[in-house]
């Protein structure tokens, strides 16, 4: 069956290990909510054998093994089992509660290759042990560690200790138990990240999940240069290819910002132009922002649980005409659950709520300047082609960059013999592209 390969982060492999205090601090009724906050984030995976495996440790004076990892093979099963545990009740001993989880539950593990071990640390006070060596010894087994940090006799210090770098992505807070569940969706994006964004973009200081489809298809190392009026680089007859696993291994993340920095002309500033679109196996459009010269429009499409898409047109009165001018541009698309946004340079257009989606297909391929309804290309500039898999990375990028790329003494151009692109391509350390038939147009 073609439609067979689902993924999303709900079908991540992961090896997920929620390590939960106990202590008297927190006492039996938070207890429970903090259960019933584990089983709200739970609940997006899909728990078997072939995706997540879940286990649990709850921790006060000892650590205690209440779910062995992989003993549970459904989402069903698991929160009835996560319901059932006790509280224990004790003193806070963090430490060794990471400890055992990395000596003894991730070790515990039968699967050979699983693509991201994470333990989620629950607690609500200082730890009465120390936490940096068990804290070291989890990153130096690749265990990516989330501290949740639970009411105001949390040490910030400790917790940035326990967690992964940078803090900003592994350290989260409650004001209290009664609060957690405000947290549940950063808490359930950022293991969704971690589970299906395996790569990260250089901006600025830091290192951003996400996806650099400029990068991610490798086209410049297929090709020679060679020196015309411009430096040149030729293909030869090979059309590139890649199948949507290749690019996406594990879907998309329920929240993304897509980022394109662009100029549109001739053809492309015309005709309705797929700029990024996803496709299954059989052609369906799984997710595309599409730019519709005709009437001005930005369009966005993506899956729905009742029809096989839903679409939404971006029609404001100025701003997505100023998309069709000829001149430089960003571009960004903001996608959550539940709403789509659209922002033209720095500024929003329109934000639109969305029915609920369903995962993509990856046994498809992904393509990117395709006349729409068409495997055509059309003529494109694009100096920035990124989807980005934390949505908050929609304020801090900015169009900044727009008046810096059109210096005309050091572009590049690159022919090509075949009809491209049935991928985006991936130039390195090239900035400005132009996606034809016949040519894509560098800066660098």
């Amino acid at each position: 069956i073609c439609h067979s390969v689902v993924f999303s982060c709900s079908t991540a492999v992961n090896d997920l290990v929620y390590i939960m205090d106990g202590s008297w601090s927190v006492g039996s009724d938070d207890f429970e909510t903090a259960k019933r906050w584990l089983v709200n984030v739970t609940s997006g995976f899909d728990v078997s054998s072939h995706y997540s495996q879940v286990g649990v440790v709850q921790y006060s004076d000892t650590p205690r093994l209440e779910i062995p990892l992989g003993l549970h093979k459904t989402t069903q099963d698991l929160i009835k089992a996560i319901e059932d545990i006790s509280y224990l009740g004790g003193n806070t001993q963090t430490g060794r509660a990471i400890k055992f989880a990395v000596d003894h539950v991730f070790a515990s593990s039968q699967r050979s290759e699983v693509k991201n071990r994470i333990a989620v640390v629950v607690t609500d006070g200082k730890s009465q042990d120390d936490v940096m060596d068990a804290s070291v010894e989890s990153r130096a087994q690749g265990i990516k560690v989330f501290a949740v940090g639970v009411g105001t006799e949390i040490t910030t210090s400790e917790l940035v200790t326990i967690a992964n770098k940078p803090e900003g992505e592994y350290v989260l807070y409650a004001e209290d138990y009664t609060n957690i569940d405000r947290i549940r969706d950063a808490m359930e994006q950022k293991l969704c990240e971690e589970s299906v964004c395996p790569t990260r973009i250089p901006v600025a200081s830091r290192d951003e999940k996400g996806f650099e489809l400029i990068l991610g298809m490798k086209i410049h190392q297929k090709a020679k240069t060679i020196q015309e009026l411009y430096t040149a680089i030729c293909l030869t007859n090979t059309c590139f290819k890649f199948v949507l696993r290749e690019i996406f291994p594990e879907g998309l993340p329920p929240s993304y910002v897509f980022v394109s920095t662009l100029r549109l002309k001739g053809p492309s500033s015309r005709e309705k132009l797929d700029l990024w679109r996803v496709l299954s196996k059989d052609g369906q459009i799984q997710a595309a922002v599409t730019l519709n010269g005709l009437d001005k429009s930005v369009i966005f499409t993506t899956t729905n649980t009742v029809n096989e898409e839903q679409i939404v047109t971006f029609d404001a009165q100025v701003l997505p005409r100023a998309l069709f001018d000829g001149s430089w541009h960003q571009l960004k698309v903001l996608v959550r659950p539940r709403r789509v946004s659209c922002f033209l340079d720095d500024q929003q257009i329109q934000d639109v709520a969305l029915d609920a989606v369903v995962p993509i297909y990856i046994n498809g391929k992904t393509q990117i300047s395709k006349r729409s309804g068409s495997d055509a290309t059309l003529p494109t500039e694009i100096q920035k082609l990124r989807l980005y898999c934390d949505p908050q990375q929609s304020e801090r990028e900015t169009a900044c960059e727009i008046y810096s790329v059109v210096r005309k003494q050091n572009t590049t151009v690159l022919h090509y013999s075949c009809d491209l692109i049935d991928c985006d391509v991936g130039l390195g350390l090239f900035n400005v592209i132009s996606t034809s038939d016949q040519q894509f147009l560098i800066k660098y």
